[in-house]
């Protein structure tokens, strides 16, 4: 059974969760997605600056594919292999 790691009040910068959980692989492209309006938040446009927290909707538009995931934990650091650990795909 898996634990999910949880932290109340904890928050992070929408470019900067991207980039750690690695689903965007720099910070800058993240925030040139945000610009161009291209991640949801909850299901609002997002700004770079917007404050994630465990249990929000982030959702990714590139091209024809849309990544949908929840927030399962914000770490400051993560290593590459249990980054998928942050999230879920919905």
């Amino acid at each position: 059974m898996s634990e999910k790691i949880e932290r109340k009040g904890e928050v992070m910068r929408l470019d900067k969760y991207l980039k750690v959980s690695r689903l965007i692989k720099r910070r800058t492209v993240a925030n040139e997605a945000c610009d161009a309006g291209r991640i949801l938040v909850n299901d609002k446009v997002a700004k770079a600056s917007t404050k994630i927290k465990v249990g929000d909707v982030i959702e990714i538009q590139f091209g024809n594919r849309n990544t949908k995931v929840e927030v399962l934990s914000i770490e400051e650091t993560y290593n590459k292999e249990a980054a998928k650990e942050l999230y879920r795909n919905l």
